[in-house]
C-alpha cells in the first residue's frame, strides 16, 4: 500500500513538473503586426523584447529618414501594430531663364518720342537646386534649398528722345560731363554737344580735363574681377586717340602734372573682398606718355606704399598747387604738405578723426587757392569737453597759409561734406586781383552726413557770404566730392565767374554775382563735371 502511494505521489509530481515545462514554452513569444511596403506582417517576436527586436525578428532594416511607430524601444504586447512609413529624399537640378529687362534712358540727343536702341538684352540663367522628399513613394514636399545665378541678365537699354527745353547759352571753353558711363562736350554753347567716349564704362572716379583743355583724364571699368579699373586719357580733338596708361585700381587720385600735358600723377589701392573692397596704397606715381601711345614702363615713385594713419585703409585725398612742386594730402586726422624731395609726409593740421561708425572713413575736402598762398579745407571740430570728441558733429571750413602754417577757421557749422571750391583770379575795377571761394553748406549741421546743403559763395576772407544755388524752397543739393567745378573764364555780359553745379542728376549753371541759375541738361543722369 505504501508503495502504492509513492507511485501516485511520484506520477504527479512529473505531471506537475511536466506542466511547469510546457507553460513558460507557450508564453516565451508574442505576435506582432507589421505594416511597411504596402503589406501587413505577422511576426513571432520575444515577450520581452522590444519594436526593435520585432524588426530583427522580421528581417526589416530602416532607412535614415524612415518613420516608426511606436518607438524602437516600446515594450511588445501581444499583437502589437507596428507601423513603418519610408521616407527619402532627392535632390533636382533645374535651370531657369532670367528675362532681361528694358530700361528706358531719357536723351536730349533724339528728337522727342524717338527711341534708338543702345543696349541689347540678353537673357540670364539661373541654377535653382531642389530637396523632394517622398513618404511611401508619394512626394510631400519640394523646397528650393541653393540658387546661383550662372549668367546674369543684361538690361536691354532704350534711348528716348526728351523735348530740350533749355535756351542755349553762351559758355567760355570747353564743359565736359559724364553721362551714363560716357563723357560728352558743351563747346562754345550749350547747344554745341559731342561725345568724346562712347563706350559706357566710366567709373567716374577720375574725370579731369588737361589745363589746356586738350586732354581728358578718366577711369573706366575693369573686366577682370580683381581689379576695381583703369586708367586712360583721350584726346579731345581726336577722340578715337584713347591710351591706356597701364595702372588699375585708382580710386582717391589722379590729376595732370601742373604745367605739363604728358605727365599723369595717381594714388592706388589693391582690392579686397571685404568692406570698402580696397586697402589703399596712399602713394603717388607719375607716368609720362606721349600722344603716339608711348606710356613710360617703369612710373616714377614720389611716395612710396605706406599705411597712411589713422583709417589709413581707406585711403588719402592729395592736392595739386599751382605749380609741380606743390603737392598737399588729407587723411582722417590731418593735413598737410608731400616733401617730394624726402617722399613723405609734413603735417601742417592735426584733426580728430572722426569716428564714422561704418565701413567708410571721413576725409577732408582739400584744395589749393589759385595763387599758392592758401590751402582750403574742413576741419572736424569737436567742442571743448566734448564727451565723445571723435564722434562730435562739428565742421568748420578753414584756410591754411602755406608759409605759416596757422590754420584759421573762416566759417563755423558748414558741415562734413563741405568741399571748398576756389575760383579763378579775377582782375577787380580797383586793379586788385581777388577771387571768391564757394562751398556747400549743410542744411542741417548737426546731421551733416546725411543732410542736403546749398551752395555758398564768399571772399578768400571769409567775408561776403551769400546763399546762391537752389532757391530757398527748392530740395537742397545731395553732396558729392566733385559737386561742380567754375567756369575758365568770365562769360561775356557777367560781373563774375559762372558755376558749373551738378543738381538733381543735372548741369546747372549759375552766376556766381547775380545767383541767376539756368538748366542746362535734363536727361537727370550726370554724376561728374569739368571745364576749362
Amino acid at each position: 500500500m505504501k508503495l502504492y502511494h509513492s507511485i501516485l505521489f511520484l506520477l504527479g509530481l512529473g505531471l506537475l513538473l511536466g506542466a511547469c515545462d510546457i507553460a513558460p514554452a507557450a508564453e516565451a513569444s508574442v505576435q506582432a503586426h507589421i505594416f511597411v511596403d504596402g503589406q501587413s506582417l505577422a511576426v513571432q517576436a520575444p515577450r520581452a523584447g522590444t519594436v526593435q527586436d520585432a524588426l530583427v525578428s522580421a528581417e526589416i532594416t530602416l532607412g535614415v529618414l524612415d518613420h516608426i511607430e511606436p518607438d524602437l524601444h516600446i515594450p511588445l504586447v501581444e499583437g502589437i501594430e507596428i507601423t513603418i512609413t519610408r521616407i527619402y529624399e532627392e535632390f533636382e537640378v533645374e535651370q531657369v531663364v532670367i528675362p532681361f529687362e528694358e530700361q528706358m534712358q531719357p536723351s536730349e540727343f533724339l528728337p522727342e518720342g524717338e527711341r534708338q536702341r543702345l543696349q541689347l538684352g540678353e537673357n540670364g540663367i539661373k541654377e535653382i537646386t531642389y530637396r523632394i522628399v517622398y513618404e511611401d513613394g508619394v512626394e510631400i514636399s519640394k523646397a528650393e534649398i541653393k540658387s546661383s545665378i550662372l549668367k546674369e541678365a543684361v538690361p536691354q537699354i532704350m534711348l528716348v528722345g526728351v523735348q530740350t527745353s533749355f535756351s542755349p547759352r553762351t559758355i567760355p571753353g570747353r564743359l565736359l560731363y559724364l553721362s551714363d558711363g560716357n563723357a560728352w562736350m558743351m563747346e562754345g554753347t550749350t547747344a554745341n554737344r559731342s561725345a568724346v567716349v562712347s563706350s559706357g564704362d566710366l567709373d567716374g572716379r577720375v574725370f579731369r580735363l588737361s589745363d589746356d583743355g586738350e586732354w581728358l583724364l578718366f577711369t573706366r571699368h575693369a573686366e577682370a574681377e580683381d581689379i576695381i579699373n583703369t586708367l586712360w586719357v583721350v584726346s579731345i580733338k581726336n577722340p578715337e586717340t584713347e591710351i591706356d596708361l597701364h595702372v588699375a585700381n585708382v580710386i582717391h587720385f589722379a590729376d595732370w602734372q601742373p604745367g605739363s600735358l604728358a605727365w599723369a600723377v595717381v594714388s592706388t589701392v589693391e582690392p579686397r573682398q571685404a568692406a570698402p573692397g580696397w586697402q589703399a596704397n596712399n602713394d603717388l606715381q607719375l607716368i609720362n606718355f606721349s600722344e603716339s601711345g608711348w606710356v613710360d614702363p617703369s612710373p616714377t615713385t614720389l611716395l612710396e606704399t605706406n599705411s597712411g594713419g589713422v583709417y589709413g585703409w581707406w585711403g588719402t585725398s592729395f592736392a595739386y598747387g599751382p605749380n609741380a612742386g606743390s603737392v598737399a594730402y588729407a587723411t582722417p586726422d590731418q593735413v598737410g604738405l608731400v616733401d617730394l624731395e624726402e617722399g613723405a609726409f609734413s603735417p601742417i593740421l592735426d584733426l580728430v578723426p572722426l569716428k564714422t561708425l561704418g565701413d567708410w572713413a571721413w576725409v577732408p575736402g582739400l584744395v589749393w587757392a589759385p595763387d599758392g598762398e592758401l590751402l582750403f579745407t574742413v576741419r572736424h571740430a569737436p567742442p571743448p569737453g566734448s564727451a565723445s570728441p571723435e564722434e562730435a558733429q562739428n565742421f568748420n571750413l578753414t584756410v591754411i597759409p602755406v608759409n605759416s602754417g596757422r590754420a584759421l577757421d573762416l566759417i563755423s557749422q558748414v558741415g562734413m561734406f563741405a568741399y571748398p571750391r576756389p575760383s579763378p583770379i579775377q582782375a577787380q575795377p580797383t586793379g586788385e586781383s581777388a577771387y571768391q571761394v564757394a562751398y556747400l553748406q549743410a542744411i542741417f549741421p548737426e546731421q551733416s552726413d546725411t543732410s542736403r546743403y546749398r551752395l555758398m559763395v564768399m571772399d578768400r576772407d571769409g567775408s561776403n557770404r551769400r546763399e546762391l544755388f537752389p532757391p530757398e524752397e527748392a530740395q537742397g543739393i545731395d553732396p558729392q566730392r566733385d559737386w561742380g567745378v567754375w567756369s575758365p573764364q568770365v562769360s561775356e555780359g557777367s560781373r563774375g565767374h559762372a558755376l558749373a553745379v551738378l543738381y538733381q542728376g543735372n548741369i546747372w549753371l549759375v552766376d556766381s554775382f547775380t545767383g541767376e541759375a539756368w538748366q542746362i541738361t535734363g536727361d537727370g543722369r550726370i554724376n561728374r563735371v569739368d571745364w576749362r
